[in-house]
């Protein structure tokens, strides 16, 4: 709508796509003010509501795979992935993601989300309901990097599915770090956060693996990437549902159940102008 006097990458009328970062309001706004380095320009390949879809769990699949992973288009080709929890939003983009890049992929799902994950690329898939996972990941070769959207009891296994000494990384979305601040204090709760970290970092160093915390994080740049393989047919929005702004409450009672295929959008306004 309207731009600053700094602003060079955009103008006003520009279609753009963003996620909003944490610390700033913005959910399920019609409005919201950004810094020009948290923007993009949307695909053109996609309306808004399937825009809506991809920032949010892009920008964080790319924090955690590339930031956190080290993994890129360029030495991403037959290296071995498995990613944990694969049917949601994050696991969907990841898989398209990690194979445009020419990675092996395995995820783990539950039986009627089969056929999403096999359709986005998914190279072999495990259903958790009826197999014991780690029994299957036995008949397996190891993997260069375990992206797990589960958390739990996961860790006590999942790590062993790692190459030893080969630079090898498991990265977990389910952290401790939000629940340690909000329990003991933000500088309490960063010091705890530290030190569970570090004791579990030192743990599996001495194994000869790599762990890791991955976190959602905004960037414009990224979002630029992320647009051109959009537009490319690398990767495309996996959307479950979408909602009016009236049904914001079934929306969130929907996310409350869980087992997600995808994301869910929510049109702020009439039509296809606006969507979260």
């Amino acid at each position: 709508m309207e731009c600053g006097l700094d602003v060079i990458y955009f103008k006003p009328g520009d279609e753009v796509w963003a996620a909003i970062p944490p610390w700033k309001r913005g959910s399920l706004a019609e409005f919201v003010v950004l810094s020009g380095n948290e923007v993009s320009h949307k695909p053109k390949s996609l309306s808004h509501s399937e825009a809506a879809a991809i920032p949010y769990v892009a920008s964080t699949a790319w924090s955690v795979l590339v930031n956190t992973g080290g993994v890129t288009k360029d030495n991403c080709a037959r290296k071995r992935m498995l990613i944990i929890g694969a049917s949601g939003g994050v696991g969907t983009f990841a898989i398209q993601m990690l194979k445009a890049w020419g990675a092996h992929v395995t995820v783990t799902c539950s039986q009627n989300a089969e056929g999403l994950v096999r359709g986005l690329g998914a190279d072999h898939v495990i259903d958790y309901t009826t197999d014991d996972v780690p029994e299957q990941l036995k008949s397996l070769e190891k993997f260069d990097l375990i992206l797990d959207n589960v958390g739990g009891a996961t860790e006590n296994w999942a790590l062993d599915f790692l190459k030893p000494w080969a630079g090898a990384k498991y990265i977990t979305l389910v952290t401790p770090f939000l629940l340690n601040t909000d329990r003991l204090g933000v500088a309490d709760g960063m010091m705890q956060n530290g030190v569970t970290l570090g004791r579990k970092t030192l743990k599996y160093m001495c194994k000869g693996v790599h762990y890791r915390w991955g976190f959602f994080s905004p960037s414009g740049p990224s979002l630029d990437e992320i647009s051109e393989m959009v537009d490319a047919g690398q990767v495309r929005p996996v959307v479950e549902g979408q909602f009016s702004f009236p049904q914001v409450p079934q929306a969130f009672q929907r996310l409350e159940e869980g087992h997600a295929r995808g994301k869910t959008v929510i049109n702020v306004v009439a039509g296809d102008e606006g969507a979260e």
